[in-house]
């Protein structure tokens, strides 16, 4: 019989992410470590160490500095439709405080937040973007660690323009149904257009131990804009996420032939 031209790491990885699926390993459950695995199945360490590595590219796994290594309590990937995510259905269905609560309760888990709302001076690139004074606290700010049942899974900072923000419900650590973004509206600033820029880059130590994963694991940074029909820049939001735990689509029309 013809040996299989898979790699043995992809056989080993397949066959626990088989386990995985079939409820053999159920979520939150401790896997062996590397070196027990090379004891007890023969196969060699870069073998199991790999196989780890692209179960926990795909979603299946997590590991725990200095704790092991963990069966993913979100299997697979959240789904981010950049194209739907902002609509007002999206944002506030079933009370929803935005869409990233809608996206976590499709999953059928659920989300939370730790929220921490200041004034500050913003970075450079927001005050740019947003028109305002980089001296001073010319912007609200909203930190949120945001959860996925007990997992972190997104740190998102919001940059809102001191005359748009300022004694507002956006100084407030719950800004009610549809979030921040049905705040600005019924404010007189909808977001009639927005802008995501994506990066894939290392996480900074601080994030990466808020988001429980090792430093060279990467993470998504989208830059997220919001401007009025008039053009205004009423909000920047920098989200960080784990690349190993979302995956991301976009839809747009495009000029059909006449």
């Amino acid at each position: 019989m013809a040996e299989s031209k898979t790699p043995k790491w992809r056989q080993l990885a397949d066959e626990l992410a088989v386990e995985i699926r079939n409820g053999d390993r159920l979520p939150g459950s401790q896997l062996p470590q590397i070196r027990e695995l090379v004891e007890t199945t023969g196969w060699a360490y870069d073998t199991v160490r790999n196989a780890y590595r692209a179960l926990e590219d795909e979603g299946l796994i997590v590991s725990r500095k200095g704790q092991g290594t963990y069966v993913a309590d979100i299997l697979g990937k959240i789904h981010r439709d950049a194209t739907s995510r902002y609509s007002k259905v999206a944002r506030e269905s079933a009370g929803s405080r935005g869409a990233f609560d809608t996206e976590i309760r499709n999953l059928g888990m659920t989300p939370n937040s730790v929220s921490k709302v200041y004034r500050a001076q913003p970075p450079e690139k927001v005050a740019e973007i947003l028109d305002v004074s980089r001296r001073g606290k010319s912007t609200a700010v909203r930190e949120r660690t945001m959860f996925a049942d007990q997992t972190v899974v997104q740190i998102a900072t919001s940059y809102f323009p001191g005359d748009v923000a300022f004694g507002t419900a956006l100084e407030q650590e719950d800004t009610g149904p549809g979030g921040s973004i049905s705040r600005l509206a019924e404010a007189g600033f909808v977001q009639a257009s927005m802008t995501e820029q994506l990066e894939v880059r290392p996480p900074e130590k601080a994030e990466a131990a808020i988001l429980g994963i090792p430093t060279d694991r990467p993470v998504v940074e989208i830059t997220h804009i919001g401007r009025t029909a008039e053009g205004r820049a009423v909000e920047v939001c920098i989200h960080v996420v784990p690349a190993n735990l979302w995956s991301f689509s976009f839809t747009w029309a495009v000029d059909q032939p006449k």
